[in-house]
């Protein structure tokens, strides 16, 4: 691989500015989720590689707190949606009323319209209701009765979900899924930071003492930036080696589909910027592997017999898949 010094379009005034946004975005919303920076590092790179983020893990562990803590941080608006068996798209994207008042029909703006959209327990909705979601996440426009309206820019939408195997929940269809740019899972905290959290008058968890450090437009911009970091046709190449290398694992009856390898580069891009780089490297691709393919590829069912999982899947791929030399052209 080449290390682009001559041809790139972000300077590296650029990458320290945003070093800058991004370390303070991540130390706001760890003041409300403490112990755990990789994974607010990673809904942070999320939020400005234009992806969203989906949090699966048992209830209490903090996901909730993280979604209203990026929210806080960001500032700009943010709404909130509990997902229920009952919860109609309608409900979700809005919908046109007929007003008595002026004989006219108007269009009810839903929770979408909004920078950050916390989805609590996404699980928990029909399928029909899940996928609402399926044209905002993609397109940022919400068609209704033929008439499509843009959402802010920016917007990142934060769904929660609890595990497949627990009680009322449902399986989220895999073309949703494969619009998520991550899927984190939070995981308990460490012992010291337990005993904070559970410390009477610790500000542990509370999203009320998260400031606003950044704006809507400041990200908007930042992301904008950020498509510029250079990715070079051998790291181009390594990330289609790796997707192809998906599809043809025995263990795996769906490999990484061409958008999923797509948000890999986007989150490389960013992931590279946080480490001081105006230009992607293997490293930066590899750490972002399984959080952007794991919840795109699915086990076969011999595979899951087995005990197999998904991570495991994918870093054998890692270690099938060549690896760019430094100076390969």
């Amino acid at each position: 691989m080449t290390t682009p010094a001559t041809t790139t379009d972000v300077t590296e005034a650029q990458v320290a500015s945003f070093r800058v946004l991004h370390d303070r975005i991540v130390d706001a919303v760890e003041q409300a989720l403490r112990g755990k920076r990789p994974v607010v590092e990673l809904a942070v790179v999320s939020l400005l590689a234009g992806g969203h983020v989906l949090l699966e893990d048992v209830p209490g562990t903090g996901k909730t707190t993280l979604a209203r803590a990026v929210a806080a941080a960001l500032g700009g608006s943010s709404r909130r949606i509990q997902f229920t068996p009952d919860l109609l798209p309608s409900d979700v994207t809005g919908t046109s009323v007929f007003e008595p008042s002026t004989g006219e029909i108007t269009f009810r703006p839903g929770p979408v319209f909004t920078h950050v959209l916390l989805a609590d327990e996404i699980n928990r909705a029909a399928a029909k209701t899940q996928s609402a979601l399926l044209e905002v996440m993609a397109e940022r426009t919400v068609t209704v009765d033929g008439v499509g309206r843009r959402v802010p820019d920016p917007f990142l939408v934060i769904a929660t979900q609890n595990p497949v195997d627990l009680d009322g929940t449902y399986r989220l269809p895999e073309a949703q899924l494969d619009r998520f740019l991550v899927k984190i899972e939070i995981g308990y905290p460490d012992a010291e930071h337990e005993i904070d959290v559970l410390r009477p008058g610790s500000r542990a968890g509370s999203v009320e003492h998260v400031p606003q450090v950044t704006t809507p437009d400041e990200v908007a911009a930042a992301s904008a930036v950020l498509r510029g970091v250079h990715v070079a046709e051998p790291i181009l190449s390594y990330i289609r080696a790796v997707g192809a290398a998906t599809r043809d694992d025995a263990r795996l009856r769906l490999g990484a589909s061409t958008r999923g390898l797509r948000g890999l580069v986007a989150a490389a891009q960013v992931w590279a910027a946080t480490q001081g780089r105006h230009y992607v490297v293997p490293s930066d691709v590899q750490r972002l592997v399984v959080p952007v393919l794991g919840h795109r590829v699915i086990l076969t069912r011999d595979a899951v017999l087995a005990g197999t999982g998904t991570e495991q899947v994918l870093l054998d791929v890692l270690d099938r898949v060549e690896v760019p030399r430094p100076g390969a052209a």
